[in-house]
């Protein structure tokens, strides 16, 4: 602890580090986090964006919280998230994380869900490289691309 901050007279109680966090503006500390975490992180890496329900945060009272992730394989870090309703499509939630991570020169994945034209056009206008999986729910582009690798490979 004391490479990031010096505490002459120890650690402070858990009670204290809660206060303090109640008091700072949620998006302002994401926006500081995510900033930092852009100048730490290896660059020209790989991406993943993905949406996960997170295991037992639903209760009696709420269901599971589910968040849209773009995170680092290289560093084993999560480069920003945003929290989703359960049943939101992820096209919209995906562009709104692109545009606050820093994903220039790196390579981001997604499943098909994030097939999309606008978030393709999204991940270039950042300077960054695309792999997205393709599947079947999209007949005539899954055709095509299946035709063109015959063609080439055959």
């Amino acid at each position: 602890m004391s490479k990031f901050l010096e505490l002459p007279n120890c650690i402070s109680d858990s009670d204290t580090f809660r206060r303090v966090f109640e008091k700072l503006d949620p998006s302002e500390l994401s926006s500081c986090l995510i900033n930092w975490i852009s100048e730490k992180r290896t660059k020209r890496g790989t991406v993943a964006i993905d949406r996960k329900t997170i295991c037992g945060s639903g209760n009696d009272k709420h269901k599971a919280y589910h968040v849209i992730s773009a995170f680092v394989a290289e560093n084993q870090l999560t480069l920003g998230e945003l929290a989703v309703e359960e049943k939101t499509n992820e096209i919209t939630a995906v562009p709104e994380l692109l545009d606050l991570v820093d994903i220039k020169g790196d390579i981001v994945t997604a499943d098909a869900m994030s097939f999309q034209k606008k978030i393709v056009e999204k991940i270039i206008k950042k300077n960054a490289d695309s792999a997205i999986g393709l599947t079947q729910n999209q007949p005539a582009l899954y055709k095509d691309t299946k035709d063109y690798f015959i063609w080439i490979f055959c």
